[in-house]
């Protein structure tokens, strides 16, 4: 059940984390600071290049979310376990966590040129994607621990010929 839950929470955590700020920035802090999150990114991106934030739109919001729908379906058995090969190559698809490092690195390299402050939408963010690799790994575990149970076929009755061409 806390698996579920956990899941679902996510669901709600995404797209939170999506709109808090992730980091403050600017040039001299005495003019303010921009707070920056991922819908201010991605909006900044569509005015620049709509292909790349196309791209980006769908492996670094669409696909984690699609995936965490997924996982919830599977676990509340409204979606078949033969689904998890999917998940997974979707899984890798998304960009959630590369777009993550990326910003963790902007803001390292960010620290010397500009002032650069970390904010809670960057611990949401981080949280969330940390989850969601935890929680497909938890799911895609139960799933292996219960498959023996579910999956094991049962002997093929010998036939007229013995049945051993059916093995």
């Amino acid at each position: 059940m806390i698996l579920r839950l956990a899941t679902l929470s996510l669901l709600i955590l995404y797209p939170i984390a999506w709109f808090a700020p992730l980091m403050r920035a600017g040039l001299l802090p005495l003019f303010g600071l921009s707070e920056i999150s991922v819908a201010t990114g991605l909006a900044s991106l569509w005015d620049s290049d709509i292909f790349l934030a196309l791209v980006v739109s769908i492996l670094a919001l669409l696909a984690p979310l699609v995936k965490t729908i997924g996982l919830a379906l599977v676990q509340w058995g409204r979606l078949d376990r033969r689904a998890m090969p999917a998940l997974h190559v979707l899984g890798k698809l998304a960009m959630a966590d590369i777009f993550l490092i990326a910003l963790y690195i902007t803001l390292a390299k960010g620290i010397g040129l500009a002032t650069v402050e970390p904010a809670w939408g960057l611990y949401l963010f981080t949280a969330c994607i940390l989850m969601s690799l935890a929680l497909s790994l938890w799911t895609e575990h139960r799933l292996t621990a219960a498959a023996p149970h579910a999956t094991r076929a049962a002997p093929a009755a010998p036939g007229p010929t013995g049945g051993d061409h059916l093995r």
